[in-house]
């Protein structure tokens, strides 16, 4: 029998990133078949400025969350034409996400951290909701800094998150992680011809993608290459691979950006990972036993890309290289290393089990202690 929607209870989902972490926690509760009524408050456009659909807006409707858009602004690490237009919006996000909860009236208000989460948050806390904050990083984001107080509990990732907030309302559940993500296999020996997946993330890096670009052909020549480049250098590698033989141009696939529900394929096929470090990126090659070179962001907060990046270094699955310290034959010198040694790396890792296996149901079930 269906259930009539006015019979559910509503649950409010936030967050200015953690898109990742949001799909597996609203897995999670459609495979337990919770009768909840899922919403997400948060913004559209991913970058101020320009027509870039944030990951949430475009993927969690697609299972069924109901997207509330907002309008408010967000810090910039340096001033641009949009600062202050962004700054002037703050007011106007905190106006929507309380008309917006007024209106809900949902049971628990669950952020994963952002810019976006902040007005949703104290809102939240005006009208006596309770708000359950998740912190994937390896530290501390900003916003879950600043909101810490508010919240009725803080599910933390990693041990080392206890330092940043008050330890009497932290509960350790891990990461939550997609379903696809943690039904795939690791692997027991390389591809014929490796495959090699490089990505900044769904926005692209031009840093990683700078030390690719001189070394494309040589890496083509013994490898696969799938290459997420993002949206701004996206063109120019399309260019690029038009003009590369017909015996490389077989061998590299250049994607702007890839939906989160499709990220399970291209693990599946990859060897080697080269990406940014962060934290959902980390958790799931950790999980799926991929070895990886992290170059993590030099200008996170509290450096949180660094600390993502050692907390899967001392696992033993990946290796580190500083921006700073990027070059082409770096970088291709690396991936040779990891393909020459690829038997001995899987072996190490071959019995430990990720910090995030049980992390979504754990997640779901501590929301659940909250619903009325």
């Amino acid at each position: 029998m269906k259930i009539d929607d006015n019979h559910k209870t509503n649950i409010v989902l936030t967050g200015g990133h953690g898109a990742t972490t949001a799909i597996a926690v609203v897995e999670e509760i459609l495979s337990q078949k919770k009768n909840w009524k899922i919403y997400w408050i948060g913004v559209k456009n991913a970058i101020e400025g320009k027509k870039m659909s944030t990951l949430e807006s475009v993927a969690l409707p697609r299972l069924g969350v109901n997207f509330c858009a907002i309008s408010t602004g967000r810090l910039q690490r340096r001033f641009t034409l949009w600062t202050i237009p962004s700054l002037l919006k703050i007011p106007l996000g905190f106006i929507q996400s309380f008309w917006y909860l007024v209106k809900l009236k949902p049971s628990v208000v669950v952020s994963f951290g952002g810019f976006a989460s902040v007005p949703v948050i104290y809102s939240a806390k005006i009208l006596r909701i309770p708000v359950i904050l998740h912190e994937q990083t390896a530290v501390a984001g900003r916003a879950s800094i600043l909101a810490a107080k508010l919240a009725s509990v803080i599910a933390i990732s990693r041990e080392n998150s206890l330092k940043y907030f008050p330890k009497a309302k932290c509960e350790l559940t891990g990461n939550p992680l997609m379903q696809e993500i943690t039904q795939i296999k690791p692997k027991v020996r390389l591809n014929k011809l490796p495959v090699i997946f490089i990505t900044g993330g769904s926005r692209g890096s031009q840093s990683i993608n700078s030390a690719v670009e001189p070394i494309l052909r040589r890496l083509l020549s013994k490898y696969i290459v799938i290459h997420q480049s993002g949206g701004f250098d996206y063109l120019k590698f399309s260019t690029i691979k038009q003009q590369l033989p017909v015996a490389l141009k077989k061998n590299y696939q250049i994607i702007s950006r890839i939906n989160p529900l499709e990220m399970a394929e291209i693990y599946k096929q990859s060897d080697v990972i080269v990406a940014r470090a962060g934290a959902n990126t980390v958790s799931e090659i950790i999980y799926i036993k991929r070895p990886a070179i992290f170059v993590p962001i030099p200008i996170s907060y509290l450096d949180e890309q660094t600390q993502n990046a050692m907390f899967a270094a001392n696992w033993g699955i990946s290796f580190i290289i500083k921006q700073n310290k990027l070059t082409p034959n770096k970088l291709i010198e690396r991936i040779d290393d990891i393909c020459k040694n690829f038997n001995s790396i899987i072996s190490e890792i071959s019995r430990k089990v990720s910090p995030d296996a049980d992390a979504a149901t754990k997640f779901v079930n501590l929301i659940s202690k909250f619903i009325k």
